[in-house]
């Protein structure tokens, strides 16, 4: 009677007899497991797109994984463990120690110092000089939420774009005519439109000012045929990877030049801190959407168009370590002696023809105040630390908000700029629909201090007005000098504080003077000269900084 049992045991006995057996290789196996391990490598890498980089911790890790399959393949088709399979079997645990190793040198424990210097930090940077010649030209109003809205909506403006393509999320935000733009591709919607369009490749991409919050589509005269969303080898990440298979890549960034033409930046990492820590960009491949062309670049020699070079996240990273691993590592787990961390949210900062990031500083005991704020150049990684304590931004945020509950609207992530010689934050509020409505400024240093308006110029105005009020001096500003006689004044009291409304003869503007600025407004009647300095908002309202009485 047959006896499956024994019969198992009969074969499992063979194949422990030939694993030790020392006979001629079996060529025919050997083929047939190679090219079952290769048909597996090249799917997977077709999916994954690993570099094939021996300092790529994945796919030194993937190649053990084959390397196994490998093994185990070749013994059960051959029935033997012949030399080719010890020599795999040894070239496997090679790799294993390679990469336990490797991980283990390269762990801040015992390199917190190399971790901690690898942002190169100007700790003596000046606020007030780096920060004078800022212009609101070029601080953005919208942040990326409402940038997409307003692409979005004029993506659906197109009736032949939108049956055939969709938006990308991306919407990454450059400089673009020494303004701050925030752009995207458009993407075929599914296989189908992909398979109608792709000769042509994609006709346009979307562009939003983020000053005037104008956005357009731009058609190009000839498509992108190389996007995140193409098929197959004109898919931007596969291009890459077939083009350049050992660069390490982080993920591309879409941006134009200055002519307006399509690129993709893809920025090339390495490894500066034993074999797998310390990630670092080293350079870029740029890749022209529509032709495909691309060049290498070493970091120091990245055309000075490009604005994104280092990701945001790996900045952050850089950042962390920085004011984690000042004194060490065993002091960033316990004493936690002059430990600082990023605060919760980041921002872009449009200076000098460059994108910049910015975020706070604050230590670690999260007390819901900065004690400093940091600025990185996202192309040259040049960071500069500026010592200013103040609120930390949710707390700006809130501020703001509260300005104008009654109203409901939400405030975005503030930017840090000089505003009146005062470190400020500057925010924009917008309503339940995501559209901009009104802008503030807070103030670092005191945010209770906090002026709204309906434009930049006139929050701005308010600001200096609030400053003033506030008795802080040295606020810089431009102001307009007018001289003239009072035609109408009248009193008001606003949150506790007297302000007098007047107007000039010949002038249609209403001035506002807080009771504050001299002691005469009280006595202040229709027919009095005055001289007056105020900033001009931009309305016909006009917040008066000085107020000199000229008939006293």
């Amino acid at each position: 009677m047959f006896n499956l049992r024994e019969k198992i045991l009969e074969v499992w006995y063979d194949f422990w007899d030939n694993l030790n057996a020392k006979g001629p290789v079996n060529n025919k196996g050997t083929i047939i497991s190679l090219v079952i391990t290769l048909v597996f490598f090249i799917i997977v890498e077709y999916f994954l797109l690993l570099p094939i980089n021996l300092r790529s911790f994945s796919f030194t890790l993937f190649l053990c994984i084959c390397l196994i399959i490998f093994i185990v393949l070749k013994s059960f088709i051959c029935l033997a463990f012949d030399n080719i399979s010890k020599a795999c079997c040894i070239l496997t645990l090679i790799l294993g120690v390679y990469l336990g190793v490797g991980y283990l040198i390269s762990s801040p424990v015992i390199n917190a110092s190399q971790y901690q210097s690898q942002l190169d930090m100007n700790s003596e940077a000046d606020f007030y000089s780096d920060f004078e010649n800022i212009s609101y030209s070029s601080i953005p109003v919208v942040d990326r939420d409402s940038a997409q809205r307003l692409g979005d909506r004029k993506m659906g403006e197109i009736v032949d774009y939108v049956s055939q393509f969709e938006v990308d999320e991306e919407y990454a935000q450059i400089n673009y005519d020494d303004t701050p733009y925030r752009v995207t591709t458009i993407s075929y919607s599914d296989l189908i439109k992909w398979f109608t369009n792709q000769s042509d490749g994609l006709p346009a991409y979307i562009r939003v000012n983020m000053v005037s919050q104008e956005s357009e589509v731009v058609r190009l005269d000839n498509g992108m045929k190389y996007s995140r969303s193409d098929l197959f080898f004109r898919n931007i990440n596969r291009y890459l990877r077939v083009k350049y298979p050992t660069l390490m890549f982080e993920d591309p960034t879409f941006e134009i030049d200055d002519d307006g033409n399509p690129y993709w930046i893809a920025p090339v990492y390495n490894y500066k801190i034993g074999l797998f820590g310390g990630e670092d960009i080293t350079g870029a491949v740029l890749v022209d959407a529509c032709s495909g062309e691309s060049q290498y670049y070493d970091i120091d020699d990245v055309p000075s168009w490009v604005d994104r070079v280092y990701p945001a996240e790996l900045l952050l990273t850089q950042l962390t370590n920085w004011g984690q691993y000042g004194n060490g590592f065993i002091n960033s787990l316990i004493s936690q002696k002059g430990v600082l961390t990023t605060t919760d949210g980041y921002n872009y900062l449009a200076l000098n023809d460059d994108v910049y990031l910015y975020t706070g500083l604050t230590s670690v005991s999260s007390d819901e105040s900065n004690v400093g704020f940091v600025l990185i150049n996202m192309r040259t990684k040049e960071s500069n630390y500026y010592a200013i304590s103040g609120a930390e931004e949710y707390s700006a945020m809130s501020s703001a908000e509260g300005k104008v509950q009654n109203l409901g609207y939400e405030a975005t992530f503030p930017i840090l700029i000089n505003s009146g010689g005062q470190p400020t934050y500057f925010l924009s509020l917008k309503d339940s629909a995501g559209l901009v409505k009104q802008y503030a400024f807070v103030n670092v240093q005191n945010y209770q201090i906090v002026a709204v308006g309906e434009s930049v110029a006139e929050a701005e105005s308010n600001y200096y007005q609030l400053l003033v009020d506030n008795g802080i001096e040295d606020v810089t500003y431009d102001t307009a000098t007018l001289s003239g006689t009072i035609s109408d004044i009248q009193q008001a009291v606003v949150d506790g504080t007297s302000y007098y409304y007047f107007k000039l003869e010949g002038y249609d503007d209403i001035f506002i003077a807080s009771v504050s600025l001299n002691d005469a407004l009280p006595l202040i009647q229709a027919g009095d000269q005055v001289s007056i300095d105020y900033s001009d908002s931009g309305t016909n309202s006009q917040n008066v900084l000085t107020l000199e009485v000229l008939n006293e």
